[in-house]
């Protein structure tokens, strides 16, 4: 067998076409999967992927398809290959663009009402880190908000903008005014991590050690549920009808999405995804995790009929806040970056 047969099929057709790019969002370094005919040159040739202007290192080659790595200076636009002197026709990509960096976030990131992104820097547990908590603006100026909170770990709001924060360190749940002061608002949660309010102003804290708490507005706290322990934090976000949502990493690469009704009874939504972290609903209903899905990391889509697909590629995701103007504010392990990724998310106290 001739070696060209061995790297596919060779081109013939001339010039290269694209017919899909899965998927068709990704962070810097997220990889790209390009679909189409002719997209590989005569003989041992290497093609040329091109996002914009700037050239993207290929993974895999072959006439049908490729994948690609997203280049660093790449921005959201046209995405193209070049064979032989030919190009193909451009298909539109969007790329999270960087806003903040040295960060520690391990959860999702939150937004206030004026559209202000709230970002963790977590530390290691038992760790004092000189800032607890950055305010990033809408101009992307990073600044310090909150010092001497120990390990904060999942940020809500209220419907009165008032905001709400966890410590895994003490297992308080942390009231904290506009000037950054913060009072205990409940303790007791053990190792305190993913929060979310419902509908009528409960807040939900996810006890990684096994336990959902519920906090009534007159503070009183009960037990709502009980799930498998997570090896690092519970991660919580209501859909429409009022179901709560939970993902909680454990030592398995097969790890569950949980539904949980309002009477505390819990479900197996989906089960097959790796690590599965911060999560987000859609105003259609679906849902999004940051995960990884058949050895691909990213931001998973979940339909509500459990159909999953990758929906932006990237990785060391662990959160997303979807963001006015059909956007995204997507955390990884250390930085913070927006996506203007044309999906319009739910109000999170409707």
């Amino acid at each position: 067998m001739a070696i060209t047969d061995l790297l596919g099929k060779k081109n013939v057709n001339g010039k290269p076409h694209i017919e899909a790019v899965v998927p068709a969002a990704a962070l810097p370094g997220g990889e790209l999967r390009v679909i189409g005919h002719g997209l590989k040159p005569p003989e041992l040739a290497r093609p040329r992927v091109l996002f914009g202007e700037v050239e993207a290192p290929i993974v895999v080659s072959s006439d049908e398809f490729l994948i690609t790595r997203v280049p660093e200076a790449a921005t959201s636009g046209p995405l193209t290959i070049a064979t032989n002197g030919s190009s193909s026709n451009a298909a539109e990509v969007r790329i999270a663009a960087p806003v903040a960096e040295n960060l520690h976030p391990v959860a999702n990131p939150a937004l206030d009402a004026e559209g202000n992104i709230y970002v963790t820097f977590s530390g290691q547990r038992g760790q004092k880190t000189p800032v607890s908590i950055y305010r990033i603006d809408t101009s992307y100026n990073v600044k310090p908000f909150l010092s001497e909170l120990m390990n904060p770990t999942g940020i809500a709001f209220d419907r009165a903008g008032e905001m709400y924060v966890s410590s895994r360190y003490d297992g308080t749940v942390y009231k904290v005014a506009p000037n950054g002061t913060m009072a205990a608002y409940a303790e007791g949660m053990g190792i305190a991590t993913g929060i979310a309010f419902d509908k009528d102003e409960n807040l939900y804290v996810g006890d990684r050690s096994g336990t959902i708490f519920k906090i009534a507005r007159d503070r009183q706290i009960y037990v709502f549920a009980t799930i498998e322990p997570s090896i690092s934090a519970y991660h919580l976000a209501f859909a429409h009808d009022g179901t709560l949502y939970v993902t909680g990493p454990t030592t398995s690469s097969f790890d569950s999405v949980y539904a949980i009704d309002p009477h505390g009874k819990v479900a197996t939504f989906y089960r097959g995804l790796g690590r599965p972290q911060g999560l987000a609903f859609d105003v259609d209903g679906n849902l999004y995790v940051a995960a990884s899905c058949g050895g691909k990391r990213g931001i998973v889509k979940l339909t509500p009929q459990a159909g999953t697909s990758l929906a932006c590629s990237g990785h060391g995701l662990v959160g997303l806040a979807f963001a006015p103007g059909r956007a995204a504010v997507l955390a990884t392990t250390t930085a913070v970056f927006h996506l203007s990724w044309g999906i319009q998310g739910r109000n999170l106290l409707e």
